[in-house]
């Protein structure tokens, strides 16, 4: 087992996996920039390294830095946790060269899956089912729009090194097509300075269902059930659960069955997710999978009592897995808490927090970083906290989350409260009648002050 592991990552998701270290008497390392300086992972690490300033280039994404920081340190592991390296092959690669673990996935694995066109071609040669559409990258318009015809409209553009909803656009007629494929590109090339596009029809009512996976060193790989993601704003998870509303024992098998078919062929080491997209006839197609841990990960860990990041490290360790597939045995819920004002169309908001009262009780749960008295930087991601309920039943699980949300105070910034607080009272969710459409109609009720 290791005997130090470097954490190159920041906030909640470092504070999570420096409290599963602890557990294992693992110590630990919290590299941070200027301005995480007085975030509760570097209090609580054992060691703490600054690597640079706020911008994120220049700190939790230069490899050089991170490496450097766990060389003094003698750290033999790296955990990249999500975001920032945790996907980047080149980092897993280096980490390989200084013989430091990389807690994650190989750098030939990252390259394979992190690429959508290559992930797909794959994923159709291990038999699994895939969204009609090219087969790898589209060299020109032409072969777009001679593509779109035999796919049939609509469709849906893809940056082949995208995510976060950069680089994808809908077409649903073929005189939208030549403005789509130009901006997409251009939106693409700015972002990952890649323009390569390929195409999918578009499911219409789709729902998001992801299935997490663990594989091990000797080739074997389990699911550990599904979590259903379709409350999307621009692409972006806003609350996940599982189980799905929409799910039944006999599509979670053969997702499940799938997602395990899908790791073994690949040889798949290390946590991930396979995600599909799953139409009202409940048809299932792979979308893509992500060779990490996901933001969402603490609501699987609450309907089977497993720590997922405890998993990592084992396997990373070359510790075999147990092996069996996990079926959900309680719901859970996760609302992510972000700086934003959504009564101002999500608007970004930094600040300190003046005033911070946690929720708690039964079956509540709240992975979070901040404290009253902390300055939430404008240099990252603006999620602060997650925050989880669970219970017997998803009626009682959306009723616990009710209570923990009015229980939340926070002061000093706006924050995404309100939105979780009207969404566990929309008729919609309630009857878990809802696709990753959903918040296209979504309007939010009148501020209480308002009334």
């Amino acid at each position: 087992m290791f005997k130090k592991i470097l954490v190159a990552n920041r906030g909640e998701i470092a504070l999570r996996v420096i409290r599963t270290c602890k557990e294992m008497g693992i110590k630990t390392v919290a590299v941070y920039s200027t301005a995480d300086a007085d975030s509760l992972p570097v209090k609580f690490a054992d060691e703490a390294v600054c690597i640079g300033p706020a911008p994120s280039n220049e700190s939790y994404l230069k490899m050089a830095n991170v490496i450097a920081a766990a060389e003094i340190t003698n750290a033999d592991a790296i955990h990249p946790g999500y975001g920032f390296l945790s996907e980047n092959a080149k980092f897993s690669k280096i980490c390989e060269e200084h013989d430091i673990k990389f807690i994650g996935a190989s750098p030939e694995m990252i390259d394979r899956m992190g690429d959508k066109a290559n992930a797909k071609a794959t994923m159709k040669a291990a038999g699994v089912p895939c969204v009609p559409g090219s087969e790898g990258v589209i060299e020109d318009f032409k072969e777009c729009e001679k593509l779109a015809k035999e796919t049939g409209y609509p469709v849906m553009l893809k940056a082949s090194a995208g995510g976060g909803g950069k680089g994808m656009r809908a077409v649903w007629k073929p005189e939208d097509l030549k403005d789509a494929w130009d901006s997409a590109r251009q939106e693409s090339k700015a972002a990952f300075g890649n323009d390569d596009m390929y195409m999918e029809k578009l499911i219409e009512e789709p729902r998001h269902i992801e299935i997490q996976i663990v594989g091990d060193s000797t080739g074997r790989a389990c699911h550990l059930s599904e979590r259903d993601c379709s409350v999307q704003r621009r692409h972006q998870k806003l609350t996940e659960e599982v189980p799905s509303p929409f799910m039944t024992n006999a599509l979670r098998k053969k997702m499940g069955e799938a997602a395990v078919k899908a790791a073994e062929y690949i040889k798949y080491e290390g946590a991930g997710t396979v995600e599909f997209l799953v139409d009202k006839h409940r048809n299932f197609y792979f979308m893509e999978m992500n060779t990490r841990i996901q933001v969402e990960h603490p609501i699987t860990e609450q309907v089977i009592d497993f720590d997922l990041i405890r998993e990592q490290i084992k396997v990373a360790a070359g510790v075999p897995i147990i092996g069996i597939n996990y079926d959900p045995k309680l719901h859970s819920i996760e609302c992510r808490i972000n700086a934003e004002d959504p009564y101002n169309d999500f608007r970004p908001s930094p600040g300190k927090i003046t005033v911070l009262h946690a929720p708690g009780g039964h079956g509540v749960r709240l992975d979070t970083h901040v404290y009253a008295g902390y300055s939430i930087p404008p240099n990252y991601d603006s999620m602060i906290a997650k925050l989880i309920t669970t219970a017997q039943t998803r009626e009682e699980a959306i009723h616990k989350m009710k209570r923990a949300l009015d229980e939340f105070v926070i002061e000093g910034i706006k924050t995404t409260i309100p939105f979780h607080r009207a969404l566990m009272d929309h008729p919609d969710y309630l009857a878990g009648n809802y696709t990753t459409k959903f918040m296209e109609d979504f309007e939010m009720p009148p501020k209480e002050e308002d009334n």
